[in-house]
């Protein structure tokens, strides 16, 4: 019965703790026996494990007893980072409600008002919890206050927990069943079944998660997938518990899986609404589920193997990693210094940074990443539009003066500032640009680590920006070209070829560093090269055996100069990136 049914998430901020909630809800519901459980028990990708962070939903059927009545919740468990903020959207398209979580000793932050807005959107019931309030730093009282006057929750809707210890998540457990509705009864109606995420098996082809949002779906059965218009049979389904768990049929407000067989993932997309086949005839009076907006990259590297050998296998991991992760776009690219490689887009800096990672750690892939870029449109008359992005601040208090220093060297606008309590929330119109190039860091730095930003990205601008390059002894190093504002030619310039200086090492030549724009010339530094004493063993004597030496090692360095290889090592590279 669809009423005994209870589908919800967790949303907060990075680190208020819903992985381990998460974990207290496997145990007391005995979904995951004690001696098995571990932290982040949904967190199953290694890399989300070693850096204590969630990058993929996670779904989970768990039974519950209230009284006499056995209730299923199925929870999905969400990433909190704002570069995975797309994986959030699609999990609440799926629920009828979500536990907003905040860390009491932290208190509201920017991605708890980011995610408390999305789940306003979609229409689902909110229940407030304040969580950690057996910490000595907790801040109750501040925190009760701070869900008042932000969001609006009186204070009898806040449930206190402590999700390490257990204390009152068996009364959240309750709350779940008492104030989340149960999904809507169309049992009787023919399926439809909306796709929130897939995976790709080698063996089994493509596996989706889908709530079913009409009627049921028993093993066996003939689908389509309306988007694609891709007929297959269910050659699995079952549920989450929380690891694949097959059953004979997944029925009206139920969350489960589908085997599909399907050999290529972007024929059963995210969004797609899943139907029986045998309706095919009448699917243009069909009407699908509403599904997604396609997530856009926004910011893009240049991945290439260390060695050229290793290209194949670089294509062959990206396309492996792509089949789990359609988020991210690939496309063939050419470095004049770095040879064949590729272009790849990403939702933010931290999805390359795991996609990076797990290369490595997945496919034995050490490659090399240029420095990222964002995309520019370039209209007929060579005017050149940036992204812009809506950017909320959350600081304390007494840095205000500081964060506002800040973003107006990077080109922000002030739409808003106000305060609750000891903390000030800065609304600002900024380019997107400047936040892959520290601001992030910058503010954290600025405000000890107390800063949280949430942003989107709103629309394309007109902006006054100059290509600039990095030359080393004349050969151009096209993996540090970057568009600059104009007005910052000369400061980005000389900082630039300065910090390369820095971080190259010395070799046997001169290395000359320039950066240009155009045929102008904006920054100029060298680094000297390592010199041997090749007349240390002289002593006296005629002066033109000495000079026929030196004349010897000037040549030699000469002829050097026009075969050496111009190599700047990774470390150099991120360090270029971390403005």
């Amino acid at each position: 019965m669809s009423s005994n049914i209870r589908n919800f998430a967790i949303i907060a901020h990075i680190d208020h703790g819903k992985s381990t909630l998460s974990d207290r809800f496997l145990e007391i519901t005995g979904t995951v026996s004690k001696n098995q459980l571990q932290d982040q028990y949904l967190d199953q990708n290694p890399v989300s494990r070693e850096r204590g962070i969630t990058i993929k939903l996670a779904p989970v059927r768990m039974n519950y007893k209230k009284g006499n009545t056995e209730y299923i919740l199925n929870l999905i468990d969400t990433p909190g980072h704002v570069d995975f903020s797309y994986e959030v959207s699609r999990t609440l398209a799926a629920c009828e409600g979500v536990i907003l979580l905040v860390d009491a000793t932290q208190g509201i932050q920017a991605q708890t008002v980011a995610h408390f807005n999305s789940a306003k959107k979609e229409n689902l019931k909110i229940i407030p919890v304040i969580n950690k309030i057996d910490l000595p730093t907790a801040k109750i009282a501040e925190t009760e206050t701070e869900l008042y006057e932000i969001f609006g929750f009186k204070k009898e809707e806040i449930i206190h927990v402590s999700a390490k210890s257990g204390k009152n998540v068996e009364n959240l457990l309750d709350g779940v069943i008492e104030r989340i509705p149960p999904p809507s009864d169309n049992s009787q109606k023919s399926l439809r079944a909306l796709v929130f995420d897939a995976f790709y098996d080698e063996h089994r082809g493509v596996v989706v998660y889908v709530r079913i949002v009409d009627g049921k779906l028993s093993l066996g059965e003939g689908i389509v997938f309306l988007h694609s218009q891709k007929l297959t049979k269910a050659l699995e389904v079952g549920y989450f518990k929380p690891f694949l768990d097959k059953k004979e049929s997944i029925n009206n407000g139920e969350i489960g899986y589908i085997v599909t067989g399907i050999k290529d993932i972007h024929l059963a997309q995210v969004g797609d609404t899943v139907t029986i086949s045998n309706i095919k005839n009448q699917i243009s009076n069909f009407k699908p589920l509403p599904g997604y907006k396609k997530p856009k990259p926004m910011v893009f590297f240049g991945l290439y193997p260390r060695s050229t050998s290793d290209l194949v296998h670089l294509k062959e991991g990206l396309f492996k990693y792509s089949l789990n992760d359609t988020s991210i776009s690939i496309t063939s690219e050419y470095s004049s210094f770095l040879g064949s490689g590729f272009k790849v887009g990403f939702l933010g800096l931290l999805h390359a940074d795991i996609v990076r990672q797990r290369l490595k750690n997945e496919e034995n892939l050490d490659v090399i990443l240029t420095s990222p870029q964002v995309i520019y449109e370039t209209k007929e008359n060579g005017q050149i539009y940036e992204p812009y992005m809506d950017l909320t601040i959350f600081s304390p208090a007494s840095y205000v003066g500081r964060v506002i220093t800040i973003c107006q060297k990077r080109k922000g606008t002030l739409i808003d500032l106000t305060y609750f309590q000891e903390t000030a929330i800065f609304k600002y119109e900024m380019p997107y640009g400047v936040l892959i190039k520290g601001l992030s860091s910058e503010l954290k730095s600025a405000t000890s680590g107390f800063a949280s930003i949430d942003y989107e990205v709103t629309n394309y601008r007109s902006a006054d920006l100059v290509k600039m390059d990095i030359k080393i002894n004349s050969v151009l190093i096209d993996i540090l070209s970057e568009y600059v504002y104009r007005d910052e030619l000369q400061k980005t310039g000389r900082e630039k070829a300065e910090k390369l200086k820095k971080v190259l090492p010395k070799k046997q030549i001169r290395q000359i560093i320039q950066a240009v724009a155009g045929d102008r010339i904006i920054s100029r530094t060298e680094i000297p090269p390592f010199r041997k004493d090749v007349i240390a063993g002289l002593y006296g004597g005629d002066r033109t055996r000495k000079d026929k030496l030196l004349e010897a090692q000037k040549k030699g360095k000469a002829k050097m100069l026009d075969v050496a290889k111009i190599d700047i090592p990774q470390d150099a590279l991120f360090s270029l990136i971390e403005k």
